[in-house]
């Protein structure tokens, strides 16, 4: 067994981050060092080591890096709410693209493999599912940031792969916010009304799916742009449908609109999705379907 490759993550809070940790703690091949913006929230799991980081600091973000001198570096972080990007458009850039050229600073002195985490909103929905040759045309600020850091990591000098992901579910300790399955299975088993959308379709994404698609990147030291998503594209209305069909709950009270009856500060693409033969093809990635997805955050609620 040689020496561990050193792997450090950003946003180990978070669900991406969280499940990372959860499996990487085990890793045979990678020693762990988990970073976020203030205490650790991870209880229950052990075998990593926990680093606080303000990736907005440059100096916070140097300090780390020469400290730990990682391999690998998979950034999880950022400002994801597509309406507070777009109310907040300066605390976006901040966590989206200026951090992510510190990142892009500290991994070049150290040459560290960049593994950053993009999104489907840098398209604008037109032509949906997307392969990663296609061209973007972002709707939203959010959806501009996350280019922009995708181009400041392509025009580095770092080894570099971008994973694209869409609409992230799961379940962690202490999560800071909730996403769609659990907020949609928890308002119908209260009996509340939801209003849903009919025209925007996602690939819903199992956390644990892209965690393991992130460190086949790693592990194979793969390099470009990769689509990690799951696998069943669906409208969101019928996401919620099949929630509510999964727990035999009443679907009487999804009501069905559509996005511009909405009034939302960010405009969303609608119809994204994503085709996934790149990453099957080069990393195994084997993403479970929407329902199998369900069902595994389930068995963990019940845990």
């Amino acid at each position: 067994m040689g020496l561990k490759k050193k792997i450090l993550i950003t946003g180990s809070n978070g669900l991406l981050g969280q499940k990372l940790v959860a499996q990487l703690a085990t890793s045979d091949t990678f020693e762990l060092i988990a970073t976020s913006r203030g205490a650790n929230r991870i209880s229950k799991i052990s075998g990593f080591t926990y680093e606080p980081m303000d990736i907005t600091s440059k100096s916070d973000v140097l300090r780390v890096f020469d400290l730990y001198k990682p391999d690998v570096l998979i950034n999880t972080a950022a400002m994801t709410n597509v309406d507070a990007c777009e109310n907040d458009k300066e605390g976006c850039w901040e966590l989206n693209v200026t951090a992510v050229e510190y990142l892009i600073t500290a991994s070049e002195k150290h040459s560290t493999d960049f593994i950053h985490l993009s999104t489907d909103f840098i398209f604008d929905g037109e032509a949906g599912p997307y392969k990663e040759t296609d061209e973007p045309n972002p709707l939203s600020f959010y959806g501009e940031s996350k280019l922009a850091s995708e181009k400041a990591l392509q025009n580095s000098n770092c080894k570099w792969a971008i994973a694209r992901t869409i609409i992230v579910y799961g379940i962690v300790e202490d999560m800071s916010r909730s996403n769609i399955v659990l907020w949609a299975k928890g308002a119908l088993e209260k009996k509340q009304k939801l209003t849903i959308v009919n025209d925007q379709f996602r690939s819903p994404t199992l956390a644990e799916d892209l965690a393991k698609g992130c460190i086949l990147i790693a592990e194979k030291e793969a390099q470009g742009i990769y689509n990690l998503s799951g696998k069943d594209t669906m409208s969101i209305v019928e996401l919620v449908r099949r929630v509510a069909s999964y727990y035999n709950l009443d679907e009487s009270y999804i009501e069905e609109i559509s996005s511009a009856s909405l009034n939302q500060a960010a405009k969303r693409p609608p119809k994204t999705g994503f085709i996934l033969d790149k990453a099957i093809n080069d990393l195994g990635y084997s993403p479970v379907s929407f329902e199998e997805g369900i069902k595994f955050v389930e068995t963990q609620l019940n845990e």
